[in-house]
């Protein structure tokens, strides 16, 4: 949802909170938990996705919405009398490569309402002091946004000096004490931050096994990733932007998405003195900076005259690999191709898939496979990143014959028999369809 069109669904109340906000950034609102009425909760449950993971209570989207109405209006007069409580939610572990799992809380249909009206309210307050170099999970910004934010100041030739970080295990190390504090100073109304706080202070069933976690938020919760962004404005970029800035004696920048940030610095003394305090300011919020993917790495532009290949180092962000690359005149330009272990989970992913749907019809894998190629192209189809996503389609290409030619006892599909599915059920050409810089 953009900015605009956030302003164009909400009501004139609301509009008038953000209005007040963004006239003074430093206003305390007192009054807040009334403008989550009826008519929020239903635009909180327009914006959950129709095929949204079900949560304990095992209630859809659609089996909420046959009773809409009434179903609001029990909510909401609960909200209003105190009887509102937060279900546990329902742990799942998503897969993230060499054995590693990311655990997911996913929260019961009702819960998802209350959170996406909370998070409409607290977003209006907050959007108007959140800084620029801050993408994640805020209306009308994108990952893209990020990349093309970090590629105007290299292109520029304004890093010289890369500071890549990576906080372990975020979300559960958010000291909610804390948290709650960092919201006192914006929001003093006691019911909206008892709402907030029953959102917080919940259970998780993960299996049989039920706990209570004192600290964190659960990643998978609407509300978690402005929770997140709240916490990191106190603990990086307000300190980045006041204290840090005026004192660089060179030019200095910040991006971040959600907890993903890199810093770029013109000179290296600047540099070294942030790396020095940045973990010891991370600790004071029970935060870690992982000790083998947090650091210091040169990255200026190449001299013109320096034989090919890449530049003097790379780094990761936002699931692509930043380095330096010739231009087919010669000159030196920041390049972004997918990350090699992204790309192989994606390949491991389609694999997976298409071995345990392998009795659909070949149209449904198809229609499926499809589904997924344009999700892939839609987010890693930058410039100069068309290798990649020409290694995605042949290696998706070749994990569905493989998987077609192991239905029942049939014999194995020649690659000219896969050329003719190809032709009546083409895959997606690989494509550019995003522009992080404008070619000439």
């Amino acid at each position: 949802m953009t900015a605009a069109s956030m302003a164009e669904n909400v009501s004139p109340k609301l509009l008038e909170v953000m209005e007040r906000a963004k006239r003074n950034p430093q206003m305390r609102f007192f009054s807040l938990a009334h403008l989550i009425d009826e008519d929020a909760l239903k635009r909180a449950y327009g914006r959950i996705r129709k095929d949204a993971a079900v949560g304990v209570d095992g209630v859809t989207k659609e089996q909420y919405g046959q009773a809409l109405e009434s179903n609001v209006t029990d909510l909401h007069g609960r909200m209003k009398t105190g009887r509102y409580r937060h279900q546990p939610l329902l742990r799942v572990h998503i897969p993230k490569g060499k054995g590693r799992t990311r655990p997911i809380g996913i929260s019961s249909l009702e819960d998802k309402i209350v959170q996406g009206a909370a998070r409409e309210v607290l977003e209006a307050v907050y959007e108007p002091i959140f800084y620029e170099g801050s993408y994640g999970f805020r209306p009308g910004r994108s990952a893209h946004d990020a990349l093309r934010a970090l590629n105007r100041v290299l292109v520029r030739g304004e890093v010289n000096f890369i500071l890549e970080a990576d906080i372990e295990s975020f979300f559960d190390s958010i000291r909610r004490k804390m948290l709650s504090q960092m919201l006192l100073e914006r929001v003093a109304d006691s019911s909206m931050l008892r709402l907030v706080g029953k959102c917080l202070h919940v259970g998780i069933l993960d299996g049989e096994q039920y706990s209570e976690p004192h600290e964190g938020t659960a990643q998978g919760s609407s509300l978690s990733p402005l929770l997140g962004n709240v916490y990191l404005h106190h603990v990086l970029d307000q300190w980045f932007e006041r204290d840090v800035l005026p004192r660089m004696k060179g030019k200095a920048h910040l991006v971040r998405y959600c907890d993903d940030f890199v810093i770029g610095f013109e000179r290296e003394d600047d540099a070294k003195r942030v790396m020095g305090v940045l973990g010891p300011r991370f600790e004071r919020y029970g935060l870690r900076l992982h000790p083998d993917k947090t650091r210091l790495l040169p990255f200026g532009r190449p001299h013109r005259d320096q034989p090919d290949g890449k530049g003097p180092a790379t780094f990761d962000l936002l699931g692509f690999t930043l380095y330096w690359r010739r231009t087919r005149g010669g000159a030196w330009m920041p390049g972004f191709k997918t990350r090699t272990a992204r790309l192989r989970r994606a390949i491991t992913a389609v694999a997976d898939w298409c071995r345990s749907h392998r009795h659909q019809s070949v149209k449904e894998q198809h229609a499926a496979l499809t589904r997924r190629i344009e999700g892939h192209f839609n987010y890693f189809g930058v410039n100069g990143n068309l290798r990649s996503l020409k290694v995605l389609r042949r290696q998706v290409e070749r994990v569905w014959r493989k998987w077609l030619s192991r239905r029942g006892q049939r014999k194995p599909l020649s690659w000219a028999r896969f050329a003719d599915v190809l032709r009546n059920l083409p895959l997606p050409t690989p494509t550019i369809r995003v522009q992080l810089w404008m070619t000439s």
